[in-house]
């Protein structure tokens, strides 16, 4: 058996909308990393820069499960005393995009082929985006969060 290696001619970066409202966190953060990686088509090799381009809308209505308002995430400007932290609960209000963003980054292997792909997401906090020239196509989740229902 031969390791199947596509093309540069065979790679497509499609774009697609996931609408994060009543989501939980992982299962969307777990969907939108295969998105990124380009998981979804036939012609994926995981060497292969074949993933998409993934405009995550309504960010601030994700549903976060358990205790997490109160889970801190830090961050560290590089200069002496610049540890900062702040709560999901905080981040909800003030910069919902954070969160997704370092969930999704989670998901995805570390390496140098990541960081391009993270660059192909685009988190929004509301409904608008400024995308629709590329023509995005919407992605269903069907998890939803059982404490919106």
């Amino acid at each position: 058996m031969k390791t199947f290696t596509p093309k540069p001619a065979d790679l497509s970066h499609d774009w697609y909308v996931v609408d994060a409202s009543d989501m939980v966190l992982g299962r969307l953060a777990a969907q939108v990393a295969n998105l990124l990686r380009g998981k979804n088509k036939p012609t994926y090799a995981p060497h292969a820069d074949s993933g998409n381009h993934v405009i995550v809308i309504n960010a601030a209505k994700v549903a976060l499960t358990g205790n997490k308002d109160s889970k801190v995430l830090y961050t560290h400007s590089g200069r002496p005393g610049g540890l900062r932290r702040d709560s999901y609960g905080e981040l909800m209000q003030h910069n919902p995009e954070r969160i997704i963003m370092t969930a999704v980054k989670g998901m995805l292997p570390k390496n140098k082929l990541a960081r391009v792909q993270m660059t192909r997401l685009h988190v929004y906090a509301g409904e608008d985006h400024k995308h629709e020239a590329q023509k995005p196509v919407e992605f269903k989740i069907s998890q939803v969060s059982q404490q919106a229902k």
